[in-house]
């Protein structure tokens, strides 16, 4: 059971990071206070996003939105609510290190360039795709992966640079 829950909180937490990247991060409002919210939530990270202190969440944010989560989740399940919490947590603790690396490292092996290769897109090309971080399947699965290297292509078109 405990092992199922920890793996339901990854799950959990990736779906999390894809939808609030994507729906909230990148708000587009009329209303100049939600404008100023995203920009300080978010926005600031991409006007500068190689500066390492815009690069993560600010703790009292991180602690805030976390605490509320685990209440969710021990409301949900009971102390057994831990374990899931455990797990959104794994899963937030992998893409901070991800993101931050992506942006502060050369990210030399297989991996990590897939990784940073991903996310270097969402900024450099299309701001409107490439929003998983840690779980980058959820871009296929959702239809928001840039496939393009031309900026302005739409996420989920052809990648000319392959022929497809």
């Amino acid at each position: 059971m405990m092992a199922g829950l920890i793996s339901a909180g990854l799950l959990v937490w990736s779906l999390f990071e894809y939808a609030m990247h994507r729906y909230l991060f990148h708000l587009d409002s009329d209303v100049p206070v939600l404008r100023w919210f995203v920009y300080l939530i978010h926005g600031n990270h991409h006007a500068s996003p190689n500066d390492p202190l815009r690069g993560l969440m600010p703790l009292p944010v991180s602690v805030s939105v976390g605490s509320l989560v685990w209440v969710a989740c021990v409301a949900l399940l009971g102390t057994a609510g831990t374990w899931l919490f455990l797990g959104f947590m794994m899963g937030y603790v992998f893409y901070d290190a991800i993101h931050f690396a992506c942006h502060q490292w050369q990210m030399r092996g297989k991996i990590g360039q897939m990784f940073k290769r991903h996310h270097m897109r969402h900024h450099y090309v299309d701001e409107d795709g490439n929003f998983a971080i840690s779980a980058l399947f959820w871009d296929r699965v959702f239809g928001s992966r840039i496939r393009s290297l031309k900026r302005g292509a739409p996420a989920g078109g052809h990648d000319l640079a392959n022929g497809a």
